[in-house]
């Protein structure tokens, strides 16, 4: 485990009035100016905002540009405010460690900081919960992009807002499925045949899996048709009523994983005990592992996967309408107690401002939230970026659905790493589904 807090918020300045002299109150006397020489002991508090947020590597001093870019932007607040913002991160060393979530949920519920970057789970169990200040009247709200706002709204409340919209997708070693003769899979049955021919000629391990994204295949799988079709309104009121069944979507998704699972694409040993990249990313960069998945930023940066020595793409999940991009987000929440509550409000305020989010996408070269900002991505992006302009893509977390979707299906697809049925996969879900329809 490894937690860094940066404070400096604090500072005692003492002001001193010239004339000083260990003579001083005779010469106060003699002169008959009792103010003259006075000593005076004065204390200023900057005004401060306590940041709670990921480290995204375990190495502190290594380059890291995600959170360089997230750097430029709270830097702006500063200079433009006046205020200092200190960092609290945490980064878990190991599988057996807190998770990053565990210690938000627990920070947040105790009001220790005053603006956190949550994961969209976090955000709807705080959101429920009544522990985030509603975001609603912060001046950019309008100008972000529709998608962001469905998916931070809990109960009526916009209660975070995100610096890039993360998308999720195939991370593939190009050279590996041409040196096959295979094309890049558009479909499940696509996906599986390029696994049987790496597996086939000696590559042992197709896929490398950590314990966290296995289930953007089963989101691609199973909402696929429900965000794509024409009918998503209908179709999540029918499953927020109990009248349509969440294992329904997610069964052909579970059955998948559990099929690449039993014919060892995936090494579920070391996926469940993997932390993301960490886990498999040294394989992947080695060209032993054609596959792996990872999100946006992970192409742009050289602690992930931007300096691969063979050409890389990134494609959407195979899906029944084809390579399908995974959507989600963090975001940025305050404190609904938050001890310096209005000065993270304008914080939060410029960092999530046309301006900010430009110096953000342009740094961190991602998706913006803003619907006025927009960069070029790096050639490898060029497919998944494709396919999400064209409007094809799952959302991995959504706050309209009353059953969580993002931090629930990675639990329940662990319990498929340690050997659960898909049927019993699909009970739990039924279970939690009663369970959100009973609140």
């Amino acid at each position: 485990m490894k937690i860094e807090i940066k404070k400096y918020c604090i500072k005692t300045v003492a002001v001193c009035l010239a004339g000083l002299s260990v003579f001083s109150l005779t010469a106060c006397g003699a002169n008959g100016d009792p103010g003259k020489d006075l000593i005076i002991s004065e204390e200023v508090e900057e005004r401060c905002v306590n940041l709670y947020s990921p480290m995204e590597k375990t190495d502190p001093d290594a380059e890291n540009v995600a959170r360089s870019a997230t750097d430029k932007t709270v830097i702006l607040a500063e200079e433009q405010l006046g205020i200092k913002v200190a960092y609290i991160t945490y980064t878990a060393e190991d599988y057996k460690d807190k998770t990053y979530d565990d210690v938000a949920l627990d920070r947040a519920r105790n009001d220790m900081d005053d603006l956190y970057l949550l994961n969209p789970d976090v955000i709807r169990t705080l959101g429920e919960e009544g522990k985030l200040m509603d975001l609603s009247g912060l001046a950019n709200v309008e100008n972000l992009r529709e998608v962001v706002k469905t998916a931070n709204t809990v109960d009526g409340k916009l209660v975070a807002v995100p610096q890039e919209v993360v998308a999720y997708g195939l991370f593939t070693n190009k050279e590996l499925f041409d040196q096959y003769d295979l094309e890049l899979p558009e479909t499940p049955e696509e996906f599986l045949e390029c696994c049987r021919v790496f597996k086939e000629n000696g590559i042992e391990t197709p896929i490398g899996a950590n314990r966290w994204w296995l289930e953007t295949f089963v989101f691609a799988q199973a909402y696929a048709e429900l965000y794509n079709g024409g009918n998503t309104e209908a179709e999540i009121e029918a499953l927020n009523s109990g009248e349509a069944k969440y294992s329904d979507y997610m069964r052909p998704g579970f059955a998948f994983l559990k099929e690449i699972i039993d014919k060892g694409y995936v090494d579920a040993g070391k996926a469940r005990v993997s932390e993301a990249i960490e886990g498999e990313g040294a394989d992947f960069l080695d060209g032993k592992t054609p596959i792996v998945m990872a999100y946006w930023g992970a192409a742009n940066t050289e602690t992930a996967y931007g300096a691969t020595e063979f050409e890389m793409q990134v494609i959407g999940f195979p899906s029944s309408r084809g390579q399908m991009p995974v959507i989600s987000m963090t975001g940025f929440g305050i404190g609904v107690n938050a001890e310096h509550g209005e000065d993270a409000l304008r914080a939060l305020e410029i960092m999530t401002s046309d301006e900010a989010l430009q110096i953000y996408a342009e740094t961190n070269r991602v998706i913006s939230p803003s619907q006025n900002v927009e960069v070029d991505c790096v050639p490898a992006l060029k497919p998944l970026k494709d396919r999400i302009e064209e409007g094809v893509y799952v959302l991995g977390s959504n706050a309209g659905m009353k059953m969580e979707q993002w931090g629930n299906t990675c639990l329940i697809v662990r319990k498929l790493l340690d050997g659960a049925t898909v049927d019993e996969c699909m009970e739990e879900i039924d279970r939690l589904q009663e369970e959100s329809l009973s609140k």
